[in-house]
């Protein structure tokens, strides 16, 4: 039930819900017998990975996200030029209605069909040409007195003579102590005839102790995907030392049209594969092709649909027309104006994403920075080699959402700081990095006003680590994690306990001004008043009892910094819900990581030309195959003499 709206919709689209009479969540508490209730498809009606039953003089419609055609994507970036559906629907009298879209989102019907007799086979011709800035077909099926089945439907195109052999890839898998989700996906890689048809290898780069190989799941993907499978045990150098490893191992084999990297804890949608690499091959230029990303505990909701990078402020986001955590359960493609529109990106996720290896021979691998900014520096790399990024709408895997995690605060926030300063180095087109340097002192200051002091220590580091220039990254990959979490474990804010009742309980000195609650979410200006009252509270002494006992508690939702900041001591929940940790304000702590942070940021902003030269002019050989073969062998050389 929680996916199948990304597949068939019997509901009557609205596309301007919030203009009408009676909103998505009204029609949905209506009773099923109102003639404006909201209509949820039937999990019944599925008969097969291909067939859908429609009952009796009900309408269904395959405008969906996995279903309907991104006319607008193909128009764009491939050498085809018309598509024609083709659709088999048994049932006498039922209807078949093809439907294109524009890119307001606007419908038009485009053609139709009715099944004469007890089948019907029908195909239907559709031009790409005015799909230049967005649009979709789809088709719905409507029963006749008898009811209906799609038997079986398809896009398919005639390309040229040069284009009719697919192209082959290898997937590439780094997987860290989740031997049950990796188990998982290589089944269900394995288990689909389609994608053995373009597939060479699977490569699962394994750097944790929990192996995948031990799983009980295991026996299944080994037999589904016999010798197209293959283990690489090496040091945990992270997603990015994992995905250069399996890209390293695609060149050298010699034989894919194409790399994929994917997370090894999703779950995928193998037909996703399939026209990732068909996409890929009717390209006009070799293209980076990457999937969305839905959400693994709702997934139904799409949380990503693509990012771009901000040039001046060298932070990547949703492009401005992408409506964030969309749920295709409450308004689905017809209904949704905005996924009409075509969205153009600068990179994608290595959550799922398709890297032709001629794009690797020539741009380099992974950067080795351990994880965050490889994926999109990589795609920001591409482009400036004249290899553009696709997000394809209808290829996606469903995954852990970001906003479950706590990785800007954690031994994550180290990697955050330092890869994002050394992709704008790369990358940056302004002398100083735009708003780098500024956007980065500020949220140091707001992590020491929020008592974070690990945060800030490791964003200090992280900084250090950059002037320091890029020689060392290779080197680093393995040491630097076990080095961030010894330095943080020396710090209050980064002890967590999973104990609700461990810490000792909330006590103040004074009752709340005017018995207001200060834990209860702020509008703007008490937002500003807290911001400005928590500068002077820092040069004043640590109230006696605050250093006894924590004065709130916090959730995770509203421990921003502008909250945290109004207290000398708070218990604050992490974003997973599984642990707390109790911040405590040290104001010689305080002065000593300000003074720091005042000097390393100048510095930055005073060597950054240099700096921006440095790391430019030793991109191609820290991210050569060369370079990495070397790290390759040096891991397996410590780990044997280990």
């Amino acid at each position: 039930m929680d996916v199948l709206p990304l597949y068939v919709d019997p509901d009557r689209p609205q596309l301007d819900v919030d203009k009408s009479p009676l909103t998505m969540t009204q029609r949905g508490k209506l009773p099923p017998t109102e003639p404006n209730a909201q209509v949820e498809p039937d999990p019944h009606a599925v008969l097969g990975r291909y067939r859908y039953q429609v009952t009796e003089n009900q309408r269904v419609s395959f405008g969906t996200y996995f279903n309907g055609f991104a006319a607008s994507y193909w128009r764009m970036w491939t050498v085809v030029t018309s598509v024609t559906l083709n659709v088999r629907v048994t049932g006498a009298d039922a209807s078949v209605l093809v439907y294109r879209s524009m890119p307001n989102g606007r419908a038009q019907r485009v053609d139709s069909a009715i099944v004469e007799g007890a089948s019907g086979d029908f195909s239907f011709d559709l031009s790409l040409s005015p799909f230049g800035d967005g649009g979709w077909y789809w088709f719905d099926i409507v029963a006749g007195p008898d009811g209906a089945t799609l038997e079986e439907a398809s896009w398919v195109a005639e390309v040229p003579a040069d284009r009719a052999e697919p192209g082959t890839l290898s997937i590439g898998i780094t997987t860290m102590n989740r031997p049950d989700f990796c188990a998982k996906l290589l089944a269900q890689i394995g288990g689909d005839a389609d994608v053995h048809s373009v597939l060479d290898e699977v490569i699962v780069a394994e750097q944790g102790t929990q192996k995948v190989v031990d799983d009980p799941g295991f026996a299944a993907a080994q037999e589904a995907l016999g010798d197209k499978l293959r283990i690489i045990e090496q040091g945990n150098m992270g997603g990015s030392g994992g995905y250069a490893r399996a890209q390293f191992e695609t060149l050298e084999a010699g034989r894919s049209t194409y790399m994929m990297c994917m997370d090894d804890d999703v779950v995928c949608e193998p037909e996703s594969i399939v026209r990732a690499v068909t996409f890929g091959d009717l390209c006009r230029k070799p293209t980076i092709v990457g999937g969305h990303m839905f959400s693994l505990y709702a997934k139904s909701r799409l949380h990503s649909f693509g990012e771009i990078i901000n040039p001046y402020r060298f932070w990547w986001h949703s492009p401005p027309t992408v409506e964030t955590d969309w749920d295709f359960a409450e308004r689905n493609l017809r209904s949704s104006r905005w996924l009409h529109r075509r969205i153009d990106v600068d990179f994608n996720g290595w959550f799922m994403c398709l890297i032709p290896t001629q794009v690797l021979r020539e741009v380099g691998l992974s950067l080795p920075v351990f994880i965050k900014w490889d994926d999109s520096e990589f795609g920001v790399r591409a482009r400036s080699h004249g290899y553009p990024t696709v997000t394809l709408p209808g290829a996606a895997v469903w995954h852990v959402p970001w906003t479950d995690k706590n990785d800007a605060l954690d031994w994550q926030s180290y990697f955050h700081q330092r890869n994002r300063t050394i992709a704008a180095l790369l990358h940056s087109p302004y002398e100083h990095g735009g708003r780098v340097v500024r956007e980065s002192f500020n949220h140091q200051i707001k992590h020491l006003f929020s008592m974070q002091y690990s945060t800030a220590e490791l964003r200090h580091l992280a900084l250090e680590d950059v002037l320091a220039g890029p020689e060392r990254l290779h080197g680093e990959l393995l040491t630097k994690l076990p080095e961030l979490r010894a330095l943080r474990q020396q710090y209050d804010d980064a002890r967590t306990q999973a104990q609700p009742d461990y810490f000792p309980s909330v006590e103040r000195k004074k009752p709340p001004k005017r018995g207001q609650d200060p834990t209860l979410p702020k509008n703007r200006f008490g937002q500003l008043v807290s911001a400005a009252t928590s500068a002077v509270r820092q040069a004043r002494p640590v109230r006696e009892l605050a250093q006894r006992h924590p004065e709130a508690r916090l959730a995770a939702m509203d421990a921003k910094w502008w909250m945290i900041a109004q207290f000398d001591s708070v218990v604050v929940s992490m974003p997973d819900g599984t642990s707390s940790a109790w911040y405590k304000r040290d104001q010689d702590e305080f002065k000593s990581l300000l003074a720091r942070t005042i000097e390393i940021h100048q510095r930055l902003h005073r060597e950054w030309p240099q700096l921006a030269q440095r790391y430019r002019d030793s991109l191609a050989d820290i991210t050569s195959p060369e370079a990495w073969a070397k790290t390759f062998e040096a891991n397996a050389a410590e780990r044997q003499d280990g």
